[in-house]
């Protein structure tokens, strides 16, 4: 059964950093691209960042790129979201998700395991 268990979430003033981290069990973690979405009241679930199998190759929303960092250790079956110079606008919930695969995609309907989210709330 694979779960996907995402923490390091919570409120931060403009400006300021989190790092998120997600972790990974029941699947080859290692064989499998991971990615990064998040989904703002009212609004749809949308791609923030993305890794392939080997870390080797990084994907990244025009919105958060120069300012979020995607990475992960397979050794630990773990994917990181280090999140910069943070807005209010970056308020939402934040996911992790798996798709079968060695690359990572950019759209959600690639993805194929959800974790249940963390919350990030910038202030102003």
């Amino acid at each position: 059964q694979v779960q996907l268990v995402e923490s390091g979430g919570g409120l931060v003033q403009a400006g300021g950093s989190l790092r998120l981290s997600c972790a990974a069990s029941g699947l080859p973690f290692s064989s499998y691209g991971m990615g990064w979405f998040r989904q703002a009241p009212g609004k749809e679930r949308e791609f923030v960042a993305g890794i392939n199998w080997s870390g080797g190759g990084t994907y990244y929303a025009g919105s958060v790129k120069g300012r979020f960092t995607i990475s992960r250790d397979n050794a630990k079956n773990t994917v990181y979201l280090q999140m910069n110079s943070l807005k209010p606008d970056d308020t939402a919930v934040y996911y992790c998700a798996v798709k079968r695969g060695l690359r990572a995609g950019t759209s959600r309907n690639e993805y194929d395991y959800w974790g249940q989210g963390t919350q990030v709330t910038v202030s102003s």
